[in-house]
């Protein structure tokens, strides 16, 4: 098994619905996100997947995101469990190559602080 990961990022605002404390208020992240996918079998190039296409199918989706209020894209509230899985969602639903899966999608949203979701 093969695993092709790429990262991107985007800055946005959210804040935590039914949570005690400052992240109750409005605030913005420089999010960072890591999305691995994986496949079984390689093409002629010797590729799963090239680089390229993933990075811009994980751009596409970001851009949904980026320079936002994440509390107006998401119904629940936004927090960076939440965020990954919609991420994984998203690039699972963009991924048309043949044999490759979407295996994990990790979002940073501070410095050494990260979640991260797969099934």
């Amino acid at each position: 098994m093969y695993e092709i990961t790429t990262e991107s990022h985007f800055c946005a605002a959210h804040r935590l619905l039914e949570y005690d404390g400052p992240c109750e208020n409005l605030h913005g992240h420089n999010w960072h996100v890591k999305a691995t996918v994986k496949c079984g079998t390689l093409d002629k190039s010797g590729l799963g997947i090239d680089f390229k296409v993933l990075k811009r199918k994980l751009n596409d989706i970001l851009t949904e995101f980026d320079h936002r209020n994440l509390n107006d894209v998401i119904s629940e509230s936004p927090s960076s469990e939440r965020i990954a899985r919609l991420i994984y969602q998203k690039l699972s639903s963009a991924i048309d190559v043949d044999g490759v899966k979407v295996a994990r999608v990790e979002v940073q949203e501070t410095p050494g602080n990260c979640a991260a979701y797969y099934e």
